[in-house]
């Protein structure tokens, strides 16, 4: 398998208000799980093709999102401009260093990024890497799901890489039989499956890591990896089972995107020959970075590409 000339992300960058100080000022930036994956791609290797599949609308917060990942050199041809429609925004809150947040989606332009059958079959084509995720498939009605998932396992069969997180967000769906069934077709269309164990325990009830591995590769993942905080990342890949201990993070000031921070880590240059626990810990060493930033989208400083684009020669 050669590596990828191009990544295609599949799903929904957000406005996000984020509080700059106490008294109620905020700051306004965009992020969304495969949006974050997609960003974090770039700043890895600049020369990655890496291109986004959504759908905004007509107004001037959506025209300043794909201004925002155009600079970030995310390729916006895949996005559909939907008349009537927004971007979806979220709004985080800060009480005694807690963070919540308040969710505005229900008219977001993303829940139409399947709509167009074409137009998605000409995105994935044009595609070597495929990465999708369980947030990808919640803001989809059943029929564009059942239509995102068939043209994702046609494309696998073609000969496509895809990559899914699961990302398990039971507030997104109906009931949690729902998430479950449709996050299981999401892995059974992949290739490569990313779970993170905390969530896979809480919602399908695995005893272990290995456990999810079990079940993601009897739906018909390939390579499935394991994400597990601190503790050692379990990875399925060839058939067997490789433990693969994470370095040690200094301070940890927020964990958000630090999942989609080590999937793009782990998906970069997919392909080329690097060993799977090269290739964890690279992964791992990225996340360690933006859970010692604030925010979804943290700069990865020179020491830690430097750090991460040792393990790999075609980062160099």
């Amino acid at each position: 398998m050669t590596r990828p000339q191009h990544v295609l992300c599949i799903g929904e960058c957000m406005a996000e208000l984020a509080p700059l100080d106490m008294v109620g000022d905020y700051r306004l930036g965009y992020a969304g799980d495969t949006f974050n994956t997609a960003w974090y791609l770039r700043q890895l290797n600049p020369d990655q093709d890496v291109s986004y599949l959504s759908a905004v609308g007509c107004d001037a917060i959506s025209a300043d999102m794909l201004r925002f990942m155009a600079e970030a050199g995310i390729g916006t041809d895949h996005i559909a401009r939907c008349p009537g429609h927004s971007v979806g925004l979220y709004m985080i809150s800060l009480i005694d260093g807690e963070r919540s947040f308040s969710y505005w989606r229900d008219t977001s332009a993303a829940r139409l990024l399947a709509r167009d059958e074409t137009a998605m079959i000409a995105a994935i084509d044009a595609a070597d890497l495929v990465y999708f995720s369980g947030i990808t498939l919640a803001i989809l009605s059943e029929v564009a799901r059942e239509r995102l998932l068939r043209v994702l396992q046609d494309a696998r069969a073609a000969g496509r890489t895809i990559a899914f997180d699961p990302n398990l967000r039971p507030g997104l769906w109906p009931d949690p039989k729902e998430m479950q069934t449709a996050i299981m077709q999401g892995a059974s269309v992949s290739d490569i499956v990313l779970p993170s164990f905390e969530d896979e325990a809480m919602h399908f009830g695995d005893p272990d890591p290995q456990g999810t591995i079990a079940r993601y590769a009897a739906a018909g993942a390939t390579v499935v990896i394991v994400k597990n905080g601190a503790d050692p990342v379990l990875a399925l890949y060839d058939g067997a089972t490789l433990r693969v201990d994470v370095p040690k993070v200094g301070r940890v000031v927020d964990t958000t995107s630090a999942g989609d921070s080590f999937n793009a880590g782990f998906l970069t240059g997919w392909g080329e020959t690097l060993p799977m626990a090269a290739r964890v810990r690279r992964a791992s060493a990225v996340a360690g970075q933006v859970v010692g930033g604030k925010g979804a989208l943290v700069t990865l400083d020179d020491a830690a590409l430097a750090a991460a684009r040792a393990l790999s020669p075609v980062l160099t």
